[in-house]
């Protein structure tokens, strides 16, 4: 839950941060932290990386 409302916390300053300071720039730091999240959470997976991420996009619904 807490990295939830951390990631929230991001989004909700970068796009106040976005508004107020006319620059776009700011709108990529959410998707950055939430891609650099979602890849320590694949490395922290104890198997080796790449069979991770096959294992991940193996999936199927």
């Amino acid at each position: 839950m807490l990295p939830v409302i951390i990631l929230s916390l991001i989004t909700v300053a970068s796009v106040v941060l976005a508004l107020r300071r006319k620059k776009i720039i700011f709108m990529l730091v959410p998707l950055l932290s939430l891609f650099s999240f979602a890849l320590v959470k694949i490395i922290m997976v104890p198997m080796p990386f790449w069979d991770t991420v096959r294992f991940i996009f193996n999936l199927r619904g």
